[in-house]
Order: C-alpha cells, then structure tokens, then sequence
C-alpha cells in the first residue's frame, strides 16, 4: 500500500536483524493500548528473543475508544484496555511487570503547560531513572495524533533530566493513514530504516488481535465507537517495521 511519507520506504536501507540486539535495554511509549502492537510489535519481539529487557510505558487511559457504551461505562473501558494491552505484551515476550500505567485522559493528554504535564514528566523521569534504558522508541514527534504528539513531548521533557541520554528512536502510526505535508520528516530532519520482521510477523498480528476492542464488535452499543479499519490495518502487515532517527 502506498504511504504518504516523505522518505520512500522502498529506499530506507535496512537494519540487520542481528543488530538488534546493539538497541540494549529498550523501553517503547505507547500513547494508547495497542500503539505498542501495530508500529513496534515486531522490534519488541525480536528484543525479547535476544533476550534484552524491554519495558513499555502506556500513556492514556483509553476510555474514548467508545464513550457512549453502557455496557462497558468509563472504567471498565479503562480495565477492558488495560486486560488487552498485558496480553498483547504476554504474546510479544515482555515480563508482566515491566511497564508503566500512566492513565492520563484519552484524546487529552497533557502537552507543555497544561495540567498533569509536569506530574506526568516526573513519573516518566522516575521510570527511565529506575530502568536505565539504552533505547527509547516514541511516537513520531509529528504523528497526526494529538495523544501522539503529546507523548513525545512528555518524553522529550522527560530526557531533559537524565544524566545519561538514551538512543531515541520514532515510529509511525497515523503517519501511514492521514499524514499532512507538514506532518511528514523534512529533508534532512531524519534518517530512516527498516527492519525484517517477517521473523515474528505471526506473533506481531495475534498481540495486535489481542486488543479486541479496537479491532471488533466486542463493544457493540456505541455506533460511534472507534474500530481500526482493514485499511488502517494493513499498513501494520507487512514483513517490516520502519523506524526514524534524528539525523
């Protein structure tokens, strides 16, 4: 399928899948319950297959996937998600006890300024002092998403107060579907490169199956309920991840 990015994807050179093992101790940020899945599920399997420690910090709550559900009100939307994104994690490897819940309101979380930002920024800090990571992988600073733009300012806050900066990596998730001219890497701005998932692609799709809320009827009393399209969907099946890096 076609991508509206910027750097061609069929030009973007490859990363050995050997060299995966360089990222060391890795934690990736995913703005909502699945992020996590459909743009870095296969970079999280093949880290644990290495054998290096992976953690995952869940930014937002994601109880707006279906806000007029009565069978599944706010917070058992909230425990609905959170039940799928630890499964979704078993399925890729990650320990159950290596991640952080921040449950920050979906569709608002905090950029500079706004209330919770700074709170949030401190318990980031707290977690990344804690794990040391060798590899941060966020969303695209620009994602077409403003829960995804958020989440890379609260981490971008966040390494300010390291001693030591981690390697940061950025994946793509709306970028795929509904990226602006403006939304894309300009020239210069990025490298990019991809990586053979093709290993771990079968484990990728049943941790992004696992979140059965966004992808089925499960929740089926809301008509205006967000459900990820077979569209939007198929830019998440293909043998390789692609992944930016500031130039």
């Amino acid at each position: 399928m076609d991508s509206p990015l910027a750097l061609p994807l069929d030009a973007l050179p490859w990363l050995p899948v050997a060299q995966v093992s360089t990222l060391g101790r890795t934690i990736v940020v995913a703005p909502h319950a699945d992020d996590e899945s459909l743009g870095c599920g296969g970079l999280l399997a093949l880290l644990r297959a290495a054998g290096l420690p992976v953690a995952v910090i869940l930014v937002s709550d994601g109880t707006m996937s279906h806000p007029g559900s009565q069978k599944y009100p706010a917070e058992a939307r909230r425990a609905l998600r959170e039940a799928e994104f630890s499964e979704a994690l078993r399925i890729l490897g990650v320990a159950a006890d290596a991640s952080l819940l921040l449950r920050l309101p979906d569709g608002a979380v905090p950029g500079p300024g706004a209330p919770g930002f700074d709170r949030s920024v401190q318990a980031i800090s707290a977690f990344l002092t804690d794990w040391g990571p060798a590899t941060l992988v966020v969303p695209w600073r620009r994602d077409p998403h403003p829960d995804h733009r958020a989440s890379s300012q609260l981490l971008q806050a966040a390494l300010t107060t390291l001693k030591v900066r981690p390697r940061l990596l950025e994946y793509l998730v709306w970028a795929w579907e509904r990226a602006a001219p403006a939304d894309l890497p300009q020239q210069g701005e990025v490298q990019g490169w991809r990586l053979d998932i093709s290993a771990v692609s079968a484990q990728k799709q049943r941790a992004i199956a696992a979140h059965r809320s966004q992808i089925s009827g499960l929740i089926d009393d809301d008509p205006t309920g967000f459900q990820l399209s077979e569209q939007m969907l198929a830019h998440f099946a293909r043998p390789y991840e692609a992944y930016l890096e500031a130039s």
